[in-house]
């Protein structure tokens, strides 16, 4: 409740939180906007491919021209400034950087970024959650044993859920499901970056007026992000995907408390302690009442007569019986907020939502009919969705992670809406992420001893 205070005491003590972003696009950008007027922080560096996109993104973000003149990072942290430079790797091995903010989106590079921290003694913010799904149990545990912190990206929804879960567990309650909202109906698994713009509303002159990225919109739509980001979720608080994955029910605010409790009782989950994301339309397509298309939720079960009369007092939302209700958050920041995780890795050495285990997995799943030679194209693309699936489930099956689900030739034909396995194509069993994806599922099968 103090980062704030915290944040001013650093700036008066002429010692500010020294930080370096990776990945100027739209979260990146979002940060940059409030970092320059947040006390106690000072980003030192900007790493971009573009550098021309990165000073675009700081004078659109209200920073003056001459706050990002700095020739070195050097010489940006002995003046106060900011330096522009368009390899990652240089603002992580500086001495003058404590923590790395990763915004680049690609599973791949995330992975390189956060072994090279371990090496450099930086703590790392990851904006990337793709990187996260793919390998983020082995990553995170790298990470403790390098002594810096990993955290997930505040802001995110996936952070903001952790938030939710811990606070709920922490007043002692049994959390029943956590999650977000979202747009969906079954078709969209199918959709390609040609026909995503009608899902979204918009007409051929706005794309064409408008900077938009096809794949990126449709990895939202498909129902790859939300796969992606409910991994993360699992492997940090434990809660656990149903069976067959994410079922995304209708549901809007008012009844979150009567779907989001088990089958059992009359709710929709499969079970106590699980990862869902409801769905903002009904599956005739008629919009949901008070929907959380753009929030986060958690339910929790009073245990006592007690507990439910004190819900009832307080005027909650509950089920028939009184016992489940939910809290929500009906909005997130993205990048506005991701000024939370810094100041919390920064100054308390905490971060906000980091895996604890691989519970969750994202597996590439066939948006058509596949034939072999084909060349997978990833996140948002025409060949493959993102599916959430037990992590357990995943690696009995031998699924291919989505994060490498991108560049790879097929060998096998796969059916429509069937998982794409690793048998089934030709991947690089030389490529960093691959070894190190390999070398996770390795770890997390192995036989775990027991405590004494």
């Amino acid at each position: 409740m103090n980062l704030h205070a915290l944040l001013r005491q650093r700036a008066a003590d002429g010692k500010p939180l020294r930080v370096a972003l990776i990945g100027a696009g739209k979260f990146g950008s979002m940060y940059l906007s409030q970092a320059r007027k947040t006390p106690g922080i000072h980003v030192v560096a900007i790493a971009d491919l573009s550098p021309d996109r990165a000073k675009a993104s700081l004078m659109r973000t209200g920073w003056e021209a001459e706050r990002f003149t700095a020739r070195t990072i050097e010489d940006a942290a002995r003046h106060g400034t900011t330096c522009i430079v368009d390899d990652g790797t240089k603002v992580i091995t500086s001495p003058h950087v404590d923590i790395v903010i990763d915004a680049t989106g690609n599973p791949a590079i995330g992975i390189r970024h956060v072994l090279a921290c371990c090496d450099h003694g930086k703590h790392i913010v990851m904006v990337n959650v793709e990187a996260d799904a793919l390998a983020g149990p082995l990553l995170a545990r790298r990470a403790a044993q390098a002594g810096i912190v990993y955290s997930l990206a505040y802001g995110d929804q996936p952070a903001l859920i952790c938030e939710q879960v811990d606070w709920a567990r922490a007043a002692g309650f049994e959390v029943v499901a956590a999650g977000k909202g979202t747009k969906y109906l079954p078709e969209y698994h199918a959709s390609t970056p040609d026909t995503v713009w009608p899902y979204y509303g918009f007409t051929p002159e706005m794309v064409a007026n408008g900077d938009f990225n096809a794949q990126m919109f449709n990895s939202f739509l498909d129902g790859t992000k939300s796969a992606i980001e409910m991994a993360a979720v699992a492997n940090a608080t434990g809660l656990t995907p149903a069976p067959g994955g994410l079922e995304f029910p209708p549901c809007g605010v008012d009844d979150l408390a009567r779907v989001m409790r088990p089958q059992n009782v009359g709710g929709h989950l499969h079970h106590s302690g699980q990862v869902e994301v409801v769905s903002s339309v009904e599956r005739d397509g008629r919009p949901v009442f008070r929907d959380l298309r753009w929030g986060v939720y958690v339910t929790f079960v009073a245990d006592t007569d007690y507990v439910e009369r004190c819900f009832r007092e307080y005027g909650l939302l509950t089920d028939s019986t009184g016992r489940y209700t939910a809290m929500y958050k009906p909005y997130h920041l993205i990048g506005l907020e991701l000024g939370i995780s810094v100041a919390s890795v920064g100054l308390r050495r905490e971060p906000t939502g980091a895996p604890q285990d691989f519970v969750g997995d994202v597996v590439a799943t066939a948006k058509r009919h596949l034939v072999a030679g084909e060349m997978l194209d990833g996140e948002g693309g025409y060949t493959v969705y993102g599916k959430l699936m037990p992590a357990a489930d995943s690696l009995a099956l031998g699924g291919l992670p989505l994060g490498l689900a991108h560049g790879v030739k097929l060998l096998n034909p796969v059916a429509a809406g069937a998982p794409v396995r690793w048998a089934d194509v030709a991947f690089n069993a030389d490529s960093e992420a691959v070894r190190f994806r390999r070398e996770m599922e390795q770890i997390f099968t192995a036989p775990r001893k027991l405590a004494a």
